[in-house]
């Protein structure tokens, strides 16, 4: 079930990035593009693949997790060529198979596992530093003008941001009763690098092409989450899987990059 919820969650991103692409090109200020009927149906697709990205992490690892997420990357672009009436290249739907194949082979090392309970100090040390990442992409966004033309900086930062929603998302402890959970300050790291990942992105595209940007901010989200949830949140590979995840995470990683040059934009 969960899995089918990563799935989904990776359609609905692939859907926003497209639509939110196309309303960047459309519109010339921020303050045009936050009502334009596209780029909000974009949120809104993306909004939902949050909140199932969120419930899937509940029961996955965050690598699974992230790693099935970046196979939206994939439809993004496929969908973008279907848009634009242009045909992908060979090479392009060679990354496509990859992708598809190493995020099969990564849902089979992963198994369900419940979200860790996190000792004081770690939920403190992931919360300051899920806080530090979102106002660094949040700065980044306003001095992009003059230090970022090519919105490659604020794709990473992006990533970064959104690497923290899904580490404090597996993380955060949901309390009994439910509002008790608005004490948790990873809670709050959820909504403050989600708001700042997702301005950082829209950012970034308005000054970047799609197929790169999207790349580069999965390629940080599926890095960054792997290397940070395995030791710190116990995060655990099925026995025997460990090199096979491994070249699967490789793998993903390789076909974004490949799909970073892709050309329908």
């Amino acid at each position: 079930m969960n899995l089918l919820l990563a799935v989904a969650a990776a359609a609905a991103y692939a859907a926003g990035s497209v639509l939110q692409a196309s309303a960047a090109r459309r519109f010339g200020t921020l303050g045009a593009l936050a009502v334009s009927p596209m780029y909000l149906a974009g949120l809104a697709a993306d909004a939902i693949a949050w909140v199932l990205s969120l419930a899937a992490l509940r029961g996955l690892p965050v690598y699974v997790v992230q790693a099935v997420l970046a196979g939206s990357l994939a439809l993004t672009v496929l969908l973008a060529a279907a848009v634009q009436r242009a045909m992908p290249r060979l090479r392009d739907l060679g990354a496509v198979a990859v992708l598809v194949a190493a995020l099969a082979v990564l849902a089979f090392c992963g198994r369900e596992q419940p979200a860790p309970v996190l000792s004081g100090g770690a939920q403190w040390s992931l919360a300051v530093a899920g806080f530090a990442v979102a106002a660094a992409a949040g700065l980044a966004v306003l001095l992009a003008g003059r230090t970022d033309r090519r919105g490659l900086v604020l794709a990473v930062l992006a990533g970064l941001a959104f690497s923290m929603t899904a580490l404090a998302g597996r993380a955060v402890t949901v309390r009994d009763p439910l509002p008790l959970t608005l004490a948790e300050p990873l809670l709050w790291v959820v909504v403050a690098s989600g708001v700042a990942g997702t301005a950082a992105y829209a950012a970034a595209l308005r000054r970047g092409t799609v197929a790169p940007v999207t790349a580069l901010l999965w390629a940080v989200e599926v890095i960054v989450p792997a290397a940070v949830a395995i030791p710190l949140l116990g995060d655990e590979i099925r026995a025997g899987g460990v090199p096979a995840a491994v070249l699967a995470l490789v793998a993903v990683v390789a076909a974004t990059a490949v799909l970073a040059g892709a050309t329908p934009e």
